[in-house]
């Protein structure tokens, strides 16, 4: 509950949940004054519409994929282990027996994870802890050990280490770094999405690692078709994510690199 609570605040700041309370608003004021009331009503509508776009989308997802850049050397990058960041989960899959399993956006990570592992022989820590099904001894099945099921079972890759705490992305740092740490572990790959890289980067950094960026899932530049100007939920995505990583930035910068997910 608790969990859903935090959530609400944040959608509501976020695309497309901020542009349908700025049509709302737009039609409660257009009663009383109609021309603020179609301004505002429309702007909104507009900016749904954009943001729907994926070429429009692209203007947001280009910077923050413009803040990394694909590893070409892994080899030659001189790290001692590999880190992936959980992203979300299928609960319950039917196909899976029931089991929680990770979803596409984590499913990119792991593939990507597995294929620096067979160029490099690195062991993998995978990061990622929201609650799940009780495994017993006050644990419960988290997203990094999905992650790590997926790891070992799917593409054959051992998992040295599970991190099964964290909530969001400061805490994947934080905990992630100790358990290395602990292995005289400093110099890491770190996997995860190009747009969520920078924000990863900054806060592994902080909590003492030495970071070598290992993005995945370039999305910007790719939107050159007609198909790219009309408005789907791919677009809306991309922009959701996008304007969450930059909210996620500007966070972090005001508060030093502190916590935020």
């Amino acid at each position: 509950m608790l969990d859903l609570l935090n959530a609400i605040p944040r959608s509501l700041i976020l695309p497309p949940s901020n542009l349908f309370l700025l049509i709302v608003i737009g039609l409660v004021v257009w009663r009383r004054r109609p021309r603020a009331g179609r301004a505002i009503a429309g702007a909104g509508f507009a900016l749904l519409t954009l943001l729907s776009m994926t070429a429009v989308a692209d203007f947001l997802v280009t910077p923050l994929e413009n803040m990394t850049t694909p590893l070409t050397a892994p080899k030659q990058a001189g790290a001692q282990a590999i880190v992936v960041l959980a992203a979300g989960q299928v609960r319950e899959a039917p196909e899976y027996g029931g089991r929680d399993i990770p979803d596409y956006v984590a499913l990119a990570r792991l593939r990507y994870a597995a294929h620096l592992h067979r160029a490099t022989g690195l062991p993998i820590l995978v990061s990622g802890g929201f609650a799940g099904k009780p495994l017993g001894n006050d644990r419960v099945y988290s997203f990094g050990d999905a992650m790590a099921t997926a790891l070992r079972e799917d593409f054959g890759v051992p998992v040295a280490w599970v991190e099964g705490r964290s909530r969001d992305t400061a805490e994947n740092a934080a905990f992630s770094a100790a358990m290395l740490r602990a292995q005289g572990v400093k110099r890491i790959l770190l996997v995860t999405d190009a747009m969520h890289m920078a924000r990863s980067h900054a806060a592994f950094r902080r909590a003492g690692m030495d970071v070598v960026d290992a993005p995945t899932v370039f999305l910007g530049g790719r939107a050159t078709s007609i198909n790219a100007w009309v408005p789907s939920a791919e677009g809306m995505r991309r922009s959701w994510y996008a304007t969450y990583e930059l909210v996620g930035l500007a966070w972090y910068r005001v508060r030093g690199g502190g916590a935020g997910n």
